[in-house]
């Protein structure tokens, strides 16, 4: 039952109580504001070593739970307001906003194991986690715009909980999850960047995510398997930046460097590939949020690196074609520019370059349908084909020469910084 707050003389919060659960490991009770979705106190705390990283600091000799911090790593949870679509969607649910989604779903989600279990249920991850058992597509239908309203939906699903601006949803193929991310206007492009991202990788060796194209009501999907399981679970680098503050002798590259080497783990060979890929594909959007570790959620051992995913904000996604020759390229997440990011790399000895002889072939492959001039023409894909091809010359430039670079000496083929994001029924 919730429990009634008197605030004031005028306003009463009801709260319900949780505990936060770590798989099956109880964390600490919770009461969440049953109208806003925020979390408004914690007690009774039990394994504290489970919290999210970030939760717990050092205060006065002994550690301390963040109130602050749990509350922020809650509501980050819930699908951003910048989302595409958003707005409709939760008209369409009749809620106020999308922290309310959160206790619907019991905040669990197919990237971690955390949820949370009303206080007095007997319920196990066993019985609801979404790595093994079944949920529903209302929510990602919703999303989509594919449903009407309703008196009974079914909350039950892992699209409560995923992050990013552009439309996606997850849904059960063949046995597997996999997330579906659609393009933005006006090009929808990067679903076809997925794809083209995933063939470099794969020549070059790279870790990676493999994407596949999905065709829906004629419109382009990028497909990615999950890569989380029920035994491990992503830490972005985000995450881990939050362990400590960053000393005074250390940049945003070392911090993430000296973190993860405290923890057990050398990143740096995967930064290095990190960095030269993005180089390579001109990514946009490489934030603190879409790389990282690998953790055994029942250890909490440090497992690795994870593998590279959501590439799709680049190849001059928003670009219009005339564009692509205008302007210098912003990028993140160590540097504003690709070029001064580039110096970071510790070796190139892994580095074939050689492997993307022909990558122009992969370009007429993955927009071979001839549904994909309704956004990228012939002359378009040409010019990205070009550009590419460009970039890939230049990088054997830089590390043949091995002298630090300028990105405006590009052989004018960069552009504009552009503030946008992206992740991951007819298969092609």
């Amino acid at each position: 039952m919730p429990l009634q707050l008197i605030i004031s003389d005028r306003i009463e919060v009801s709260t319900l109580k949780y505990t936060l659960m770590h798989k099956n490991t109880c964390v600490a009770d919770v009461e969440i504001d049953e109208d806003t979705g925020v979390i408004l106190n914690n007690d009774n705390v039990m394994a504290q070593e489970h919290f999210p990283i970030g939760v717990v600091h050092p205060l006065r000799h002994k550690e301390t739970v963040d109130k602050a911090a749990l509350n922020k790593w809650w509501t980050g949870r819930s699908i951003p307001v910048s989302r595409m679509g958003i707005n409709d969607a939760l008209e369409t649910l009749g809620i106020h906003n999308s922290q309310m989604l959160l206790t619907k779903c019991l905040g669990l989600s197919l990237s971690d194991h955390y949820w949370v279990r009303p206080v007095g249920n007997d319920m196990t991850w066993e019985n609801v986690n979404f790595f093994d058992n079944d949920f529903s597509d209302d929510i990602g239908d919703v999303l989509f715009g594919t449903t009407v309203k309703s008196l009974s939906f079914d909350y039950s699903s892992p699209d409560n909980t995923s992050d990013g601006n552009l439309q996606k949803r997850w849904k059960i193929i063949g046995g597997k999850r996999c997330l579906l991310k659609s393009g933005s206007k006006p090009y929808r492009q990067q679903p076809f960047n997925e794809v083209i991202a995933s063939a470099i990788l794969d020549k070059l060796g790279i870790d990676h995510i493999p994407y596949t194209l999905m065709w829906i009501d004629d419109k382009p999907y990028s497909v990615c398997e999950n890569f989380v399981t029920k035994n491990t679970e992503l830490i972005s680098a985000a995450r881990l930046l939050q362990i400590r503050p960053k000393e005074n002798n250390e940049n945003e590259y070392l911090h993430v460097v000296n973190i993860c080497k405290e923890l057990g783990i050398d990143i740096v060979p995967m930064l290095d590939r990190m960095i030269v890929f993005d180089y390579i594909i001109a990514n946009e959007d490489r934030h603190f949020g879409n790389f990282g570790l690998l953790r055994d959620p029942d250890t909490l051992e440090w497992l690795g690196a994870a593998p590279l995913f959501d590439n799709g904000t680049s190849l001059w996604y928003d670009r219009q074609t005339f564009q692509f020759l205008a302007d210098e390229i912003k990028c993140k997440p160590f540097n504003n520019t690709h070029g001064e990011q580039l110096k970071l790399v510790t070796s190139f000895d892994w580095l074939d370059l050689s492997k993307l002889e022909g990558i122009e072939d992969v370009f007429s492959s993955v927009m071979s349908d001839p549904r994909t001039q309704k956004y990228v023409d012939a002359q378009r894909m040409e010019m990205l084909s070009h550009e590419l091809r460009q970039r890939i010359d230049r990088l054997a430039q830089i590390i043949q020469s091995q002298t630090p670079v300028n990105e405006m000496d590009m052989n004018d083929n960069d552009v504009d910084e552009d503030e946008a994001e992206s992740y991951g029924m007819e298969m092609t």
